[in-house]
Order: C-alpha cells, then sequence, then structure tokens
C-alpha cells in the first residue's frame, strides 16, 4: 500500500537519524582550542604584521626580500604611502602642516605651562613623539603632541609626589620616569591586544571626565590671567576658587599698574602681545613672561630616568592612569576623523605605536604625548592627505627651537592662559550629555559621577569614579544575563524570543532557552540555574499539569556562550541532575569549541549523552518531538 505524502518512511527516518548524529560529531570533534602561548603569539602576529596569522603562512612562499619588506610595512604603515604619493598630496601635506605648527607651537608651550615644567618641554614634546607616530602610526589625521587633560593629569599627580616649585629638577626627572613607564604600558597593550583595559573608561565617563577637566583647567588658567602670585596646588573647583578669592581681597598680591594688559591677552596673537610687552616693557611692572627658552633640538634624558626610589610605586601607578587616559583620547580622536574619511585604524597597532612614541619621548626630555582633538581638527579642516602633516609641523618646531625660541621671551604668561582656554570649549560636550540621558540613564549615571568627582574632588578620585561606575555596570550586566523563552515562527525554523515576537510558538512538551552571555562563570552561574528552574516551574503551572502540556525535555541554545569556566560547568551537572529528578531530558544547541573542549574533559558530554548535542535548535526540537522523550 503507497503511503501518504507527508509519512515519513523507516529508511527516511534513519537517514534524518544519521545526519544529525553526523553533525553533532562536527561538534564534539572540533579542534581543541589554542593554548595561553598560542594565542599570545597570534596576537602579537596580528598587531605588528600587516596580514596577521596570514602573513606567517606566506612566509615561506616568498622571497627573503619581499618577507622584509611586509615585515617592514607592517611595523612602519608610512612605506605603504609611497607608492601613490604624489606632489598634489605634498602640497596638501605641507600647508596642513604649517597650519598645524602655527597652533601646536603656542599651545606646546601653554600645557607645558599647565604640567609645570619649563616652556621648551612642550617644544620638545611636539618634534620627538610625532615624529614616531608618523613612521608607526596608522591615522592620516590624527596631531600629536601634549594635550590639557594629560599636562594637567601629570601636574596634579607628581605634584603629590614632588613640588615643582621646590625641587624642579627631581619633579622633572619624575616626569620623564612617569612617560616611560607609560609608554611601556602603551606598548603592552597593543602588543598582547589588551585594548579592553581601555575600554573600561566609557564613552560616557570619559564625556563626563573631559567636561569636569576642561572646567577645571580653565579656572586654573585664572592664575596666569589674573597675575595671581600665590595659587593652590590643588586641582578641585573649591580650593581653585578659594585661591581667587583670597586674591581679590588681598590687592598687594595683584600686578597695580598694567593689570589690565594680561586680562585682555587672550583677544590678540602670541606676535602681538609679545611685541606689545616688550614696546611697553610691561615685564617691569609686573607683567609675567616666559623668559628665557632654552633652543635648540631635544637633549638627552636616558640619564635622568629614576626606577628606584620612594617614589617608584607612585611613579608606576602614575605611569598606568596616564597611559590609559592618553590611549582612550588618541584612538577616540583617530577613530572619528578615520570614520569621516572612510577608513579603519587598528586599535592595537595606535597603542604600539603610541607605546614606542612616548618611550622615544622619555629619553629625549618629552613628557606624554597622545592624539589632540583641537590641532587634529585644524589638521584636518587644513586639508592634510597623510601623517607627512607632522613631519611637516615637527620640521617647524625644530626651525622655532633653533631660530627663534630668542624672540619669546616677552611672551606673556598670560597669553599661555588664553590659548589653552580657547581649546577647552570643544572638550565640554552638553549635547552628548543630554543624548546619554536620553538612551541609558546608567550610561549618564557613569558620566556625571566622573564629572563631579574631577570637579569637587581631584583628577584621581574623578578618574576612580569613572573606572568603578563603567565596571559596575559591566558586573551589573554580567551577573544578571538575559534568559530568553524561544519559540519558532510560523512557517519558518526560526526560534525567536516569545517575549519580542509575539507570533512566536511554543512547541509542546520542550522548552527552549536561549542563554544570553558571553561567559558562564562563578558570577552569573547561579542566577542561570534559577532562572531556568524558575521557567520550568512556570511552564509546568501554565499547563496546568495536564500529561499532554508538562515540559519533558529543556533544550539551552548556548549559540551565544563562548566560554565556561568550573563553576558554570558544576551548575549545567547540578541542573541536569535536577531535570532528571522531575523526568525531563537536557539537550544542549551549538556549544563553542572552548565549552565543547571544557564539558569533555569534564565528562559532562557522557552524562547526558552525545546524542542530547545539537548543531541547531530545529535538530534539537525535531529530535525530541520524534523520541521516546516527549509523548503525545
Amino acid at each position: 500500500m503507497a503511503s501518504s505524502p507527508n509519512s515519513i518512511t523507516m529508511e527516511e527516518l534513519d537517514l534524518e537519524r544519521n545526519g544529525r548524529a553526523e553533525r553533532s560529531q562536527w561538534l564534539l570533534h572540533a579542534p581543541e582550542p589554542p593554548g595561553l602561548v598560542s594565542e599570545l603569539m597570534s596576537s602579537i602576529r596580528e598587531t605588528v604584521f600587516p596580514n596577521g596569522n596570514k602573513f606567517s603562512s606566506s612566509v615561506k612562499k616568498q622571497p627573503v626580500s619581499k618577507t622584509m619588506i611586509s615585515v617592514l610595512k607592517g611595523i612602519f604603515p608610512i612605506l605603504c604611502l609611497f607608492r601613490n604619493y604624489k606632489a598634489a598630496k605634498f602640497k596638501n601635506d605641507l600647508m596642513a602642516g604649517l597650519t598645524l605648527a602655527s597652533l601646536s607651537i603656542p599651545q606646546s608651550i601653554g600645557y607645558a605651562n599647565l604640567a609645570k615644567l619649563d616652556p621648551q618641554f612642550g617644544l620638545y614634546t611636539s618634534v620627538i613623539p610625532p615624529l614616531i607616530y608618523a613612521f608607526m602610526g596608522s591615522s592620516r589625521e590624527i596631531a600629536i603632541g601634549p594635550v590639557a587633560v594629560v599636562s594637567l593629569l601629570i601636574s596634579s599627580m607628581i605634584q603629590d609626589v614632588v613640588d615643582p616649585s621646590i625641587d624642579p629638577t627631581t619633579y622633572k626627572k619624575i616626569v620623564f620616569t612617569v612617560t616611560f613607564f607609560a609608554g611601556i604600558f602603551q606598548a603592552s597593550f597593543g602588543l598582547l591586544r589588551l585594548g579592553f583595559l581601555v575600554d573600561f573608561l566609557s564613552h560616557a565617563a570619559i564625556v563626563g571626565f573631559m567636561g569636569g577637566a576642561a572646567i577645571v583647567i580653565g579656572m586654573q588658567q585664572l592664575k596666569g590671567l589674573l597675575g595671581i602670585s600665590h595659587f593652590t596646588t590643588k586641582t578641585d573647583i573649591i580650593s581653585v576658587l578659594a585661591s581667587v578669592w583670597r586674591s581679590i581681597h588681598h590687592p598687594g598680591r595683584r600686578n597695580k599698574k598694567l593689570f589690565w594688559l594680561p586680562a585682555i591677552a587672550p583677544l590678540v596673537s602670541v606676535v602681538l602681545s609679545t611685541l606689545l610687552v616688550f614696546l611697553t616693557r610691561a615685564d617691569k611692572h609686573g607683567v609675567k613672561i616666559i623668559k628665557h627658552i632654552k633652543g635648540g633640538l631635544n637633549p638627552s634624558s636616558a640619564q635622568q630616568l629614576q626606577f628606584n626610589g620612594s617614589h617608584l610605586g607612585k611613579t608606576v601607578k602614575s605611569g598606568l592612569i596616564i597611559a590609559i587616559v592618553a590611549l582612550t583620547e588618541a584612538i577616540a580622536v583617530g577613530r572619528s576623523f578615520a570614520s569621516i574619511k572612510g577608513y579603519h585604524i587598528d586599535g592595537n597597532k595606535e597603542m604600539v605605536a603610541m607605546g614606542f612614541m612616548n618611550i622615544a619621548g622619555s629619553l629625549s626630555s618629552c613628557y606624554v604625548a597622545t592624539g589632540s582633538f583641537s590641532r587634529t581638527a585644524v589638521n584636518f579642516s587644513a586639508g592634510c592627505e597623510t601623517v607627512v602633516s607632522n613631519i611637516v609641523m615637527v620640521v617647524t618646531v625644530i626651525i622655532c627651537l633653533e631660530l627663534f625660541t630668542r624672540l619669546l621671551y616677552f611672551t606673556p604668561v598670560a597669553i599661555l592662559a588664553s590659548i589653552i582656554l580657547s581649546a577647552l570649549p570643544g572638550l565640554i560636550d552638553v549635547n552628548e550629555a543630554y543624548n546619554i540621558w536620553k538612551i541609558d540613564k546608567l550610561d549618564f549615571l557613569a558620566c556625571i559621577g566622573a564629572f563631579l568627582g574631577v570637579l569637587f574632588a581631584s583628577v584621581e578620585v574623578g578618574l576612580v569614579v569613572a573606572v568603578l561606575l563603567s565596571i559596575m555596570k559591566i558586573i551589573l550586566n554580567s551577573i544578571r544575563p538575559g534568559i530568553q523563552t524561544l519559540g519558532r515562527l510560523p512557517e519558518t525554523e526560526i526560534f525567536c524570543n516569545i517575549n519580542q515576537y509575539k507570533m512566536a510558538i511554543k512547541t509542546p512538551g520542550v522548552l527552549i532557552i536561549r542563554i544570553d552571555t558571553d561567559l558562564l562563570c562563578f558570577s552569573n552561574a547561579n542566577y542561570v540555574r534559577e532562572r531556568i528552574m524558575r521557567c520550568v516551574s512556570e511552564e509546568k503551572e501554565e499547563s496546568g499539569g495536564t500529561e499532554k502540556g508538562t515540559t519533558q525535555a529543556l533544550i539551552l541554545d548556548m549559540t551565544n556562550l563562548s566560554n565556561i569556566d568550573t563553576s558554570g560547568i558544576l551548575v549545567l551537572q547540578e541542573l541536569h541532575k535536577k531535570l532528571l529528578s522531575i523526568d525531563i531530558e537536557l539537550a544542549m544547541v551549538n556549544p563553542s569549541w572552548k565549552v565543547t573542549h571544557k564539558l569533555k574533559l569534564a565528562k559532562f558530554i557522557d552524562e547526558i549523552s552525545e546524542k542530547q548535542i545539537f548543531l541547531t535548535v530545529g535538530e534539537a526540537v525535531d529530535a525530541s518531538r520524534r523520541s521516546k522523550i516527549v509523548s503525545f
């Protein structure tokens, strides 16, 4: 007798079962995941070489000369420019570089003053670091040099150890040592692909931190603008305002005759203000000027690095914090402008470039350099094509160091304050803070926490608050992962969250749950088990305890689960035993190779049977329906 079109013969059923069994073996016999050493070497290859791990497999297939060229291009991306670099591009880079230098020179001097260093150290920092980055960096627009936030961090953190007004020599040595450690940390982050550490400063936290830092920096410039002789060394807004208030009520501390001159200095250019001071001899009447700026190229500071003594711990900690903040700012700036131009920069390679440039800077009288948003915007607007604009800027700064430093003798300190102030509005992003409030209230909490921490305590406290709030958000999300009940969309083989897709249909007798977390570990495993058992209980209550509706199979979709620890495995074992005690079979769908490897080592696969491992949810459901697990 002929079978109906919808009936399934035993031969077809056997073929389908054999197919499912074969696909399950694909999961169970996948290669073992790479070990720690292999992952480390893979990370270094991906960071250093242009084609990552593909490079190592192709080395033997090409001549040694081509191999060396590929290696050099991976380390020095600037070599890739020469093939298509034309005179028209150089013209644009030349004009952008000269424009960039016109802003970088006065800003560098001003930021050195903010970092409590002599003016020439700001110019030194605009020579070696941007030159190194031009050869090793991958961003075409980013402008490298000293920046306001890092300068403030250096002065606020290091002056707690050594007061620059009392012992400027030791202070300078510690600054160089902090720069060295910052470079070491940055390069290590890149080589070991630890860029996630930078991400602990979330976007919201950065917005708040930058806003608070901008206000503090601006308030501190009142010392230069108002000619205050004695000013607080603290960075919180209360201490700064208290110093200004005391100055106002003690007129003897202010300059009497030409006090108005430095107050209007922000309105005039550096050249005009210097000329004006020179012609009127305002320095004789109490107007503070830069005075001598040491000219010449960067002197070596290798002998000044201090790797011993009681300050070493504080120096290393400062280097780590400053390294993370500098990387965060640079990568954010680089990626922003790269997206406008339609290309991508590798964050890990950027870290390596930043690290080596700061290591080289610490050996050549520089302090920590990074990407500047204001100068990068100028560089971009001026039409830069490549990093050659940074090289043009470096050459211009070198010429200034060699020939023109004497001309800056009469530059008033107030003009430096005005230059810093002019760069600060770009750091305060009220619109972005409002957007964060609208989109995510927890993110806004991190934003306002970082802002208030910087404003009313110190830069370090603001950073700690920013990081802690960001970590707390991560912890809250990780310890309470999503547990989704899945159903089949009508006339499809697609299984979706029944709460999101109301048309999704549950399979009678089968409870399908997706674990929505990357890692099942000690922090969330018990919560996952409790949620799953609650789903089982709720399913039983909905069915009213009837034989037809009773859950007889639980399918765990582990597609989103990439790793598991021993606590997670223990919870799965406990869950399996609990389900068996109430006559429910456990099946798993698409565990990753790391999860599968660990479950095999723990012999959990043997406990549930290899037949209960499936490649897709659909296969697991069909197998449950057609087996003796579910009765109809």
